[in-house]
Formats: structure tokens, sequence, C-alpha cells
């Protein structure tokens, strides 16, 4: 059985500090390495067939809500559509860990299965999210991915999600008309480099231009986002404004999932002082079994976030396993146990509480 962490109603007054300044806890950072030595290779049979099956499975409903009739049927293929999409734009997390030559073609396909379709091409993500594993960043202001929600005002957390909610309408504005703009403009695709190139949640972030391989991928996956955005916008002149907006609302849905998901999978109560490895594990959230519906709402392995954080190349499909390992081999009162809690709500509910707090 897997202990939950019960500590979900204690105060963060004081918790960002003692995260910082907790030792390492050598024997759980020993053991998830030496217990998972056999679980690191990737199955490239697994990532096809679940990538596949999800983007298969969001097109074809989310023609079905294009072309239903009847009110339910157009909400139920839309969320079938969503939350297909959302699992299958979630393999661009494992495009960034996944070790060199693992999985040949995945990422060009990927991309042009998904990433390009759905306003998501991986450039966005890889050489950004790496940033937010190295040890001297996570939680400080050079993390691309990090806020002290848990520490802001509580109006914070409604336009945390507001923003994923107009995050499509954004997309498609930055790839069919900042891109375009910017090949006139020099210092304008400078500013959209900076500040319009990654998916970050960090407002201080600003990303460095791109060179070598990673320019090279960027290229074309930004023209290529840039025809589809402006291929979207000009159909609506061919088939009216019903297929648009059915598939904006469906992406906006997927990402508000998305963007929940992002809200509990960390505790945020870094202040922005330097972290240890283990500090920043318990800073990190695992939802694991019995919890029926974590799958869902974090697919692929997103529901063993603080786990990942310990061994950020572990394939998505091996992280249950290796979870059920060091449960077993430290025991129900060890560290590694205390990232473990039962579900979103009461996560979001201890944030919420949180940022009430006077300071």
């Amino acid at each position: 059985m897997n202990a939950i962490n019960k500590n979900i109603g204690e105060p963060v007054a004081t918790k960002g500090k003692a995260l910082a300044a907790t030792p390492d806890d050598t024997a759980m950072l020993r053991a998830a390495v030496e217990l998972t030595r056999d679980l690191v290779v990737a199955r490239p049979a697994v990532y096809w067939a679940d990538f596949l099956i999800s983007a298969l499975l969001g097109y074809v409903a989310l023609a079905a809500a294009i072309v239903a009739d009847e009110a339910w049927q157009v909400l139920l293929a839309g969320l079938v559509s969503a939350l297909a999409f959302y699992r299958a734009t979630s393999f661009i997390h494992e495009l960034t860990h996944i070790r060199q030559g693992a999985l040949p073609g995945f990422r060009f396909v990927w991309n042009l299965v998904a990433g390009i379709p759905l306003l998501f091409p991986s450039f966005l993500y890889e050489g950004v999210h790496t940033q937010h594993h190295a040890k001297t960043r996570y939680g400080t202001i050079d993390d691309p991915e990090y806020l002290p929600l848990a520490l802001m005002k509580p109006w914070s957390l409604p336009l945390f999600i507001l923003v994923a909610a107009l995050a499509p309408v954004a997309l498609i504005f930055r790839f069919a008309v900042l891109t375009p703009l910017g090949l006139a403009l020099p210092p304008l695709r400078r500013f959209v480099v900076e500040r319009y190139s990654a998916l970050s949640i960090n407002p201080d972030y600003r990303r460095r231009a791109p060179d070598g391989d990673i320019r090279r991928m960027w290229l074309w996956q930004e023209a290529g986002a840039c025809l589809w955005s402006v291929a979207l916008v000009a159909s609506v002149f061919a088939f009216g404004w019903r297929p648009l907006l059915t598939f904006l609302i469906v992406l906006s849905l997927a990402m508000v999932i998305n963007q929940l998901r992002t809200l509990v999978a960390h505790l945020w109560e870094n202040e922005g002082d330097p972290m240890t490895v283990t500090g920043q594990f318990l800073d990190s959230v695992n939802v694991p079994p019995p919890s029926p519906f974590a799958e869902i709402w974090a697919p692929v392995g997103l529901r063993y976030h603080a786990l990942h954080h310990l061994l950020p190349s572990m394939p998505y499909h091996s992280l249950p396993e290796a979870h059920r390992r060091l449960v077993a081999h430290l025991g129900e009162d060890s560290t590694y146990q205390r990232s473990n809690y039962d579900g979103m709500i009461p996560l979001v509910a201890r944030i919420a509480r949180s940022t009430m707090i006077a300071r």
C-alpha cells in the first residue's frame, strides 16, 4: 500500500525556506538510481502505439464534434477530443528527456501529427524544459517553469488558468502574424524569440536565440506552424466559423486541463532560493494509485512528477514500476512517501488556502 501525504493542510509561511534548506537524503537518491537500472530503456512500441492511438482518437472525436447536430453529442465528442489531444501532446515532455537515438523518427512524426497541427511544435519546449531540471535553477528566478504560486495573491490562480484558456488564440496570432512580421522587422523577431518562443510560466524568463541543430529544428517547425495557422484563419472563408471555433474550444479545454495539472505538479512553495535535489523532490508531487482519475489529468507518466525529478530520463512507461520498487524498499515513513498525494482537489485547495495567508 502507498502511504499518502497527510500534511496537506500544513501552513506554508515557513515551508519554502525549510524546503530550500532540506539536506539531501542520500539513501533515497542512491536507491532511485540503483533499483531502476533495468528500467531506463524506452520501448518504441509503447510510445508509438500510445501516441498514434491518442492522436487518431482526438481527430476522429474532433470531426464528430464539428458535424454533430445535438448539443450533448458536441459536448461529449469535444471532451473526448480534448482529453485525447491532451494525452497526445503530453509526449512533448518525453521528447525533451528521451535518450538520443532511442526513438528514431518519433520527434519528426510527433511534430507533423500533433505538434504543428495542435499549435505546440516541440521547439517551444525543447531547450527550455531541461532548464527546469537544472539543479542550480529549479525554483529560482532563472527557472522558466516555476512561480511561487503558493505565496502569491488569491487572484493569481484564476489568472493562471485564464491564460491557458486563451492560449490557442494567442498561439495562432504568434505564428500567423508575428512570425512573418518578424522576417521584415528584426527587432520584433528578437522580441518574439525572447518572449513568445517558450512554453514557460515565468514571466521574467527570456529565451536566447537558437543555434546549431536546435536552430534548424526551430526554423522548419515554426515555418510549418506559421503556414498551418494562416490556413486555420483562411478556413473560415471556405467552411465557416464552426470548424475553427470547435477546434479552438477543444484546444482551450485541453490546455486548461494541462494548466490545472501544472498547478498541482509542484507545491510552488520555494521563495527563489537554490534547493537541494531532495528539496526539489519534496516541492514536487506524485499522485500514485489508487487515485482513479490521475491517469486522465496527468497522463504519460505525469502523475509521477516528483519521481520524474529524481529520474528525469526514465521512460514514462517505467515510472509505475520504479515507484513500486522505491515504496517497497524505502518503507512507509521514508522521505519518498512525503511527495505522494491523493488527488488534484486537495492539492488545489492547499495552494488556494496558502494564497489567502497575509504576508
